[in-house]
């Protein structure tokens, strides 16, 4: 058990201090991406040889107060002797604070998977998730990337009218039905020029999410059902979910694996 998980298990019970432990796990992850960032920039870590005469080193950093629902954080943004350098950790000042947690726990996860073995990713598949991309290509920069195209949909749905949402979905789902994806893009401009007039600002959404909404069509037909919306992976969530219910508890991580792989075996969802 590392010190982190040992903290929070006495912190569990109060509030306060699981408040207080979280903001500062999330400072400390800031900062050290902050960093990080600098590093890649630069091309070399601190104090190391081959950044010697290179034109550009470090100079100091700023601090700066960024409020989060753990609490406020003091950052301490890097800066480069030639001002050339842009952090895109932080999010601007106007954006929510949300961005930033968001962004900082998925971009963590990606480099946990890294650094356990996964070093290189085809095809991300996710939902509308603050952050997922930006830390995607931080991470597996040629990695490919499709938005569930069922989220969507939801989305859609939750902003317009009820007398308009059948006709809305039976429209937007021709999109994943086509042969190619030039017939998918030609179905989509034409669902923009449907429904812009009355639903100007989801047609905006739509526009500023384009590109990720046909990749899975660069990929052989066979599959693309299968690609183009996380209702897989959530189905056999909910089978795991669900089998492991009845069960007390695993008595070790390896049994769980175990569990988890046979019930992957039995699924129809992978077969």
């Amino acid at each position: 058990m590392n010190d982190f998980t040992k903290d929070f298990a006495q912190a569990l019970f109060n509030p306060d201090k699981i408040n207080d432990l979280l903001r500062k796990e999330l400072q400390q992850a800031v900062n050290n991406l902050l960093e990080a960032e600098l590093t890649a920039f630069l091309g070399y870590d601190p104090y190391a040889r081959n950044g010697w005469n290179t034109g550009n080193s470090r100079n100091g950093a700023y601090f700066r107060k960024v409020d989060t629902q753990f609490g406020p954080i003091e950052v301490q943004v890097p800066r480069d002797r030639n001002g050339q350098f842009h952090q895109h950790t932080l999010p601007d000042y106007k954006q929510h604070s949300d961005v930033l947690e968001s962004t900082i726990i998925w971009t963590e996860m990606l480099q946990n998977m890294k650094s356990r073995g996964l070093k290189q990713v085809e095809l991300f598949l996710s939902d509308g998730v603050v952050g997922m991309k930006t830390a995607l290509a931080r991470t597996y920069p040629k990695a490919h990337f499709q938005r569930c195209l069922v989220h969507v949909m939801r989305n859609i749905c939750a902003k317009v009218r009820v007398d308009d949402r059948e006709k809305i979905m039976n429209e937007f789902k021709q999109i994943h039905q086509q042969t190619s994806q030039k017939e998918a893009a030609a179905v989509l401009h034409k669902f923009y020029a449907r429904w812009n007039k009355a639903y100007s600002n989801v047609i905006k959404g739509l526009k500023e999410i384009e590109p990720d909404l046909l990749v899975f069509y660069n990929y052989p037909k066979q599959i693309r059902a299968s690609i183009y919306s996380t209702n897989m992976i959530e189905s056999f969530n909910n089978v795991i979910k669900r089998k492991a219910k009845p069960k007390a508890e695993f008595p070790t991580e390896q049994s769980l694996d175990a569990f988890i792989g046979i019930q992957q075996l039995n699924s129809k969802e992978f077969l």
